[in-house]
């Protein structure tokens, strides 16, 4: 089978692999990756590159925990756009002749869950006498030459605490390059940190990828030395590195993660807190990474300021309408971590009651019994269902799914989308109506991708490989397009990952849903044993908004979201509603495959090797 686009077209071979998708969601990298061999590779993908511009390799960064290191390894200049055929794809020396290479699939099956992790092929450690000599102050690398990064200007860090919307507390992050009114009441993480916020005592940081050294510098020099616990997930080689990162800091340490199941990742991204006047939560869709917070379209949950509860309190103190602490407790207790006991107790020890989110998580583990409920889809399910109320006509309000990666789903829709993910999305209350309204999935197109502010680069965040394409083409026609025009973000690729209920003339949401967790599996979870049971490969985390929190009966989306004012009541959608579906000539970002017939925006073309 083959899919054309302006960029080229694609070959794929046909396979009966269900089987979990590799990378796992969420991979996040600055440059092109492909596998280019694999123990498990029942059917080899030929894609084809125009004779006249033989593939180069512009560097690699391995996929999976090794992803972690992007931000701190020195990369390659990338592939210029030439007209001459001669000369395309070529650099520095000659490129082997060759009309295409062989792309692998590497996806594992059930089986290889069984295997000793030591199974795995380990990549040799970076060679440490190959690095460049670091000079002071100088940016971290960027996939675009030296030159990349745009100057932030003066304004860019807020000296005062901005117009935020206090009602739904829900954030985008600032992007540099933009008109200055988009980036009203957005936040960055120098933003965050500000003494404005509060007199910080501690903090921890969960994340996926981290960049020790700028995290770091992020913090306003007086709080530069504070304790920082480090919340990951990175095993063996990519454990080491992270600890390496952070031998000049010694006020920063470590809580490894439990990843008892093959190919889950830790992937919540939240910070916690602590001040002088009270604690904080913060739970947003950023990597601790430079790349993250510049030119990529992110989104936050900040909550207010709790403040700390009179001694002798009762153990039911402090509690929301929403239960929003028992179920932070719960999610922070599921690590098992004696790092984090003591967050734990002082979590208890503060009034989280102003809080209007329920919180949705991911834990990596097997669950039965009503225990199916805690994690995962059929934790929203039953938020929605017990916080929702059934809507006149509902079976014509869509379900509306936005992410950066997408895992193996299938054969066809019925295997996970369409069943039991569905049913999650479309539930409304307790009604017994089961409607089948229009599910619409927001990826970026390779034509968002190209003409972004980062170009081609911006899809190294965009973690969608052939290997899993290929097996459900079925997919690509609930796909539409990035369209950001509304909050000037069209060319900031989405990081950000939402859920949501539209009602037929997208003025209203029925719920919003921000999330760390991409369209997959791993995250989100998949029954197993005919419905008895749940399996969850990762740590997610989000914040789910219903309008009876709020005493509303449906949110009304803000058509004009920038700049935030004092008055602003509607909420805030990181896109364009309705959403646009794809033309048959789009096809969506695939990261592992090249895109070398048009340039980018800085005039560079893909060829991941």
């Amino acid at each position: 089978m083959s899919q054309d686009g302006q960029h080229g077209k694609w070959s794929i071979s046909s396979s009966d692999d269900d089987d979990e998708d590799l990378p796992p969601s969420g991979t996040t990298t600055r440059q092109p990756v492909v596998s280019n061999h694999s123990s498990a590779s029942p059917a080899p993908v030929k894609v084809k590159p125009e004779p006249s511009r033989p593939p180069v390799s512009i560097g690699t960064v391995s996929i999976g925990s090794e992803a972690r290191q992007s931000a701190a390894l020195n990369q390659s200049n990338p592939v210029k756009y030439e007209t001459s055929p001669s000369l395309a794809g070529k650099r520095k020396k000659d490129v082997p002749d060759g009309t295409g290479w062989t792309l692998s699939d590497s996806d594992e099956d059930d089986q290889n869950e069984k295997k000793s992790v030591s199974d795995v092929p380990k990549k040799a450690p970076t060679n440490p006498k190959t690095k460049k000599p670091k000079v002071e102050n100088e940016r971290p690398p960027s996939p675009h030459g030296r030159l990349y990064y745009i100057d932030e200007p003066e304004d860019f860090f807020e000296s005062c605490i901005p117009c935020l919307n206090d009602t739904y507390r829900f954030y985008l992050n600032k992007v540099t390059g933009l008109d200055k009114k988009y980036n009203s009441g957005a936040l960055h993480i120098r933003d965050i940190l500000s003494p404005l916020f509060g007199t910080l005592k501690e903090s921890v940081q969960f994340n996926y990828c981290f960049d020790i050294s700028w995290m770091v510098q992020q913090y306003p020099p007086e709080f530069r030395d504070r304790p920082v616990l480090i919340v990951h997930g990175d095993k063996r080689e990519a454990k080491a590195r992270l600890l390496q990162q952070a031998q000049p800091f010694p006020h920063v340490r470590f809580c490894q993660a439990k990843l008892d199941i093959a190919f889950g990742t830790h992937h919540t991204k939240m910070m916690l807190l602590w001040y002088e006047e009270g604690f904080r939560v913060i739970i947003t869709t950023s990597n601790l990474i430079r790349a993250d917070w510049y030119q990529k379209t992110q989104g936050m949950w900040m909550s207010p300021l709790f403040p700390r509860l009179p001694k002798g309190s009762s153990a039911s103190a402090g509690e929301s309408p929403t239960f929003f602490k028992r179920d932070l407790l719960e999610y922070l207790a599921s690590y098992r971590a004696p790092e984090l006991e003591e967050w734990i107790q002082r979590i208890k020890e503060h009034d989280l009651s102003e809080t209007r989110v329920y919180l949705v998580g991911s834990t990596p583990g097997r669950y039965v019994g009503s225990d199916m409920e805690r994690w995962g889809h059929l934790r929203l399910r039953k938020l929605l269902y017990e916080h929702t109320d059934p809507i006149p006509g509902e079976e014509k309000w869509p379900a509306i799914g936005q992410f950066s990666s997408i895992g193996s789903m299938g054969l066809d829709k019925t295997k996970w989308l369409a069943g039991e993910f569905q049913r999650t999305l479309t539930t409304l209350g307790k009604s017994s109506l089961r409607s089948d309204p229009a599910i619409h999935l927001l990826y970026p197109a390779v034509e968002d991708v190209r003409t972004s502010l980062e170009g081609y680069p911006a899809g190294g965040s965009l973690p969608y490989s052939i290997q899993t394409a290929q097996k459900q083409l079925w997919l690509h026609s609930y796909f539409h397009r990035w369209k950001a025009n509304t909050t000037g973000r069209s060319h900031a690729m989405p990081h950000i990952k939402t859920y949501m209920r539209a009602s037929p003339d997208y003025t209203q949401l029925a719920w919003f849903l921000v999330t760390s967790a991409n369209l997959s599996k791993a995250a989100w979870g998949a029954l197993e044993k005919n419905n008895t049971q749940m399996m969850i490969r990762s740590y997610e985390l989000g914040v789910l908004y219903v309008p009876s929190a709020f005493n509303m009966k449906t949110f009304m989306v803000d058509r004009n979201p920038f700049p935030v004012s004092s008055s602003t009541s509607g909420f805030t959608v990181p896109f364009d509603l309705p959403p646009t579906c794809y033309s048959p000539k789009d096809q969506p970002w695939i990261w592992n495959i090249p895109y070398s017939q048009a340039p980018d925006t800085h005039g560079n073309i893909w060829v991941p090797s």
